[in-house]
Formats: structure tokens, sequence, C-alpha cells
């Protein structure tokens, strides 16, 4: 997915274009948090039923472009039917919704992990009325046990910029019950095929689109649609305001802006200290949940170890331009067949910020 990092917006200034500020402008620019798409992660766990509470944490998942594919129905007392919204899907570079799945998993996880925290144990039925229904049915009961990642949970992040040069050492042994942490020659491939399939991406005009159609620029827009790709900030507004960062800009790959966000999107793959992957023998929705659950659990260690992960997911995509790169990949992580479901960066990077999400209410289904 585009990465336009705010360490890079200066870039997209593209020949010396600057946004002068009056007075006036200045203090717009100051008020533009989007604090109400920031809210639900202040609003986690502050609902009466036990259900919502959990759904409210859930909701704070990663999932692939910030899409939120996710809904829930409240049954019973004790019952919630979550769904995938086809709405959400992304049908260029996920046809066949296995990232968009991953990333039910992700959700399923994080709220299975905040009823355990309220001593509530989850149980869970996969597609019990196949891919048409509900992806699951979790019912809730007395029981659970609180999981010691869970305390991370508000201070994960996907991470967006790049690394710091400092190598990850024995700290990301931690990791290996969720991921594969790769170094050495099988890391500097993986560097490779991740750069190059990210290239393959940004010139591939159905599938950089699909992205460009997601960016939310600016506060409203992003407070109007709290997914996607949020570009905020006094900054981002200025060049906005200014006629600089458009959506036109974004989608022509020599424009000078959008060639150094691919540059530097392309040298912080190839700098990072570390890359991880998760790979499953066969490719059922069920694998497909269950990476998920372990990428959030992954994400969560990450965490809590101080580190910061990246997914890097255009060499996993399913779609005729990438087909070398996923069969390079393949056959460095899989030579002997299965599935890799997720590659990732990972080292040491500045904080990065929460991301918009959606309100719970608005996830509900009645």
């Amino acid at each position: 997915m585009p990465d336009l990092s705010r360490r890079k917006t200066l870039a997209l200034l593209g020949g010396g274009t600057i946004f002068a500020a009056t007075a006036a402008s200045a203090a717009f620019l100051t008020t533009r948090t989007p604090h109400a798409a920031l809210a639900p992660w202040d609003r986690a766990g502050a609902y009466p039923d036990p259900r919502l509470r959990a759904l409210s944490w859930g909701l704070l998942a990663p999932n692939p472009h910030n899409r939120q594919p996710w809904e829930a129905e409240l049954r019973g007392e004790d019952t919630i039917a979550i769904w995938r919204d086809p709405a959400r899907d992304l049908p260029v570079t996920d046809p066949f919704a296995r990232q968009l799945t991953i990333g039910m998993g992700c959700f399923l996880e994080l709220t299975r992990m905040a009823a355990a925290e309220e001593g509530l144990a989850a149980q869970t039925r996969l597609y019990p009325e196949g891919e048409e229904g509900p992806v699951a049915v979790m019912t809730l009961s007395p029981g659970g046990t609180p999981d010691p990642l869970f305390v991370h949970a508000l201070d994960r992040r996907t991470h967006k910029e790049g690394f710091l040069d400092r190598p990850v050492g024995d700290e990301a042994a931690v990791l290996e019950p969720f991921a594969t942490v790769h170094g050495g020659a099988t890391h500097a491939a993986l560097q490779r095929i991740a750069h190059d399939a990210w290239l393959t991406e940004m010139h591939t005009p159905a599938a950089l689109k699909e992205s460009i159609d997601l960016l939310r620029i600016g506060r409203a827009e992003i407070e109007a649609n709290p997914d996607g790709i949020d570009l905020g900030g006094p900054l981002m507004e200025s060049l906005a305001l200014a006629g600089v960062l458009t959506r036109e800009a974004a989608m022509d790959p020599g424009n000078a802006g959008t060639r150094a966000n691919i540059e530097a999107t392309a040298a912080a793959i190839l700098a990072v200290p570390a890359t991880v992957s998760q790979v499953t023998a066969t490719n059922t929705r069920a694998d497909q949940i269950e990476t998920g659950r372990r990428w959030l659990r992954l994400n969560l260690a990450a965490t809590g170890a101080g580190l910061a992960l990246r997914p890097v997911s255009q060499a996993l995509q399913e779609y005729p331009e990438m087909a070398e790169h996923h069969a390079a990949v393949h056959a460095l992580l899989a030579p002997e067949g299965g599935t890799v479901q997720m590659i990732g960066l990972l080292g040491y990077g500045e904080r990065t910020a929460r991301t918009p999400r959606w309100s719970l209410e608005t996830r509900l289904r009645t």
C-alpha cells in the first residue's frame, strides 16, 4: 500500500512550492487533529455489555489498508456473530480476500483477549453457515484467563516509517512463537523480493489506484471516512490546501512527490535490520484466520519488546503483475510447499501515531 511517510512530506513540495500560512490559516491548521476518528482508542472497554467491551477493543486490530472489514451482530445474551463486510473488499490487490480474512483473524483474537481480560472465555465457531454467513460466531462464558500480551493493546501500532540504524538481536526471540525471524542470506533475499514487489505495485496503475482511492487527506476527509490511508496533520493539510498533495499527483509515478515516496519506502525495505514471515501448510480460511491471530500476537509481542513491525504484503498479492514476485517469495520461504501468508519488516523506529477507526456503533448490525 502507498505509505506517504510524514518524514518525507517536504519532498512532496515537488520542486520548491511552499505553502505560506497566514495567521488565520496557521490557527486553522493547529486544529487539524481528527479527534472524532481517534476517539475509539479512548473508548475501548467503555461499554455496559461485556460483548461490546470486547468488540470495542477488537476494532483496534491491524488490518489491510485499514479497511476495518468487520461487522458484529449481538445474539441473545452472550453471543456475537462477526461478519466480513464485502463492501470493504480490495478486488485488485486481494482478489480472493485472503489478506482481509487475515485481518478478520486479528480482530477475532483481540476481541477474544479483551473478553479474557474480564474472565470470560470465548467459544468460537468459524464459518458455521458457510462463507456466505458470518466469519465466526463467538459465545462468551465465565472461565477466561487474562493474556499477558493484552497489556500492549493500546500501545500497538503498525509502523509506517523507516527504521533506525540499530540491529535486532536476541530480543526478537520472544517473537518466534508467532513468526520466523530472518537474518543473513534469507533476510537479504527477502528484502530484495519485497523491494521489487513494492516497485511493481507502484507501477501497476490498477493496483496503485486501489490505494489512491483510499487516501483520506486532511481532517475533514479522515473524520468522514476514518479508514483507508490517512494523511492528516498540519503539514499534510498545508500541502493539500496548496494544491501540491492531490490524488492526481499521487497516481503519477513521475511526480516528484510520488517518486520521493516510492524511493523512501524502497530504501526502508533495503535498510531494515530483520524480516519476519508466517507460512501455513495449506491455505484454507481457517489457516488465514489463524495467521491473523498470530499476526496480532506478533504485533503485541513486538510492542512489548520495543520493536517496530511493518507489513510488506505486495509480493503475496495475487494479481497477474505480481506473479513473478509471488513465485519468488514462495520458492524462498516455502520451497517444499505451503503458503506464505505474511511478511514484515522488523526493527527499531520512532513511535507511530494512532490510526483512525470507525466507532463501534457503526460496526454493529441491527
